[in-house]
């Protein structure tokens, strides 16, 4: 919700500013915006593999869709699974516990390693590589926004450019000044625009998301591996708020 609030109070505010001073049909530019908006795609496509390209919008509508969820109430969970594992040391019990945090994929995959009688040191290992793999799969995302977000300034000035070269060729016909002139500021208003309202943004929301996604899923590699291990919770507790920022810091038992 703070992203799409966020785009609309911004974008809402320039719209507004464009309505107090005059008509908005004066800041529609068809070939500035041919240029900017197809441009910066074409250009951002070429830096990546096509493979990359068609999945990671899926990858960063998926993140925003879904939010991040809050690390506190993830170690609480984590606490209440083992305290629950704990009591009834059973291992059957565990298994149909899975069901119920299925919200929580990696968690999942981590109970089942438990679950399968994993060493403590191999659910480690897996659970760590799982997650850079996640990790870096969503920083591409973030490369490709920032590179979108470097690409589209650099296109309003292309336009720009092309603008000026379009005055400059016709100053002796006065009825082509003007549609020049239009094309020459409005792309660089299309570029600052798409760059600083849209892709900066983005790319800074996905990153702060990549990060939150790694510190509760260390907080599940850490659950899953202390449950296996069968070790007291109030540790379990003790370690788990070592890797939580000090405001995120959990008390479970008393």
């Amino acid at each position: 919700m703070s992203t799409l609030i966020g785009m609309l109070v911004a974008f809402l505010i320039v719209i507004g500013s464009i309505a107090f001073g005059g008509p908005l049909a004066a800041f529609v530019n068809p070939a500035g915006l041919l240029i900017v908006v197809l441009g910066t795609l074409a250009v951002t496509v070429i830096s990546f593999p096509i493979s990359e390209i068609i999945s990671i919008p899926k990858n960063i509508w998926d993140m925003l869709r879904h939010g991040q969820r809050d690390p506190s109430q993830e170690a609480i969970r984590i606490l209440k699974l083992a305290v629950d594992a704990r009591k009834s040391n059973d291992i059957h019990e565990l298994e149909r516990s899975i069901t119920r945090h299925k919200d929580a994929p990696f968690f999942v995959q981590g109970l089942k390693l438990v679950v399968d009688g994993t060493s403590p040191e191999e659910i480690e290992a897996i659970l760590r590589r799982e997650s850079s793999t996640v990790a870096a799969k969503h920083m591409r995302a973030v490369d490709f926004l920032r590179r979108a977000g470097d690409v589209a300034p650099a296109m309003g000035l292309i336009g720009t450019l092309i603008g000026l070269v379009r005055l400059l060729g016709n100053l002796d016909d006065p009825s082509q000044i003007g549609p020049a002139m239009a094309v020459a500021l409005l792309t660089t208003f299309y570029g600052a625009i798409l760059a600083h309202l849209v892709f900066i943004p983005l790319a800074a929301k996905t990153e702060n998301s990549t990060s939150e996604e790694v510190l509760i899923n260390n907080l599940y590699s850490m659950g899953a591996t202390s449950i296996r291990r069968q070790e007291n919770p109030r540790r379990l507790e003790m370690l788990l708020n070592t890797v939580l920022p000090p405001a995120k810091r959990v008390t479970y038992f008393r």
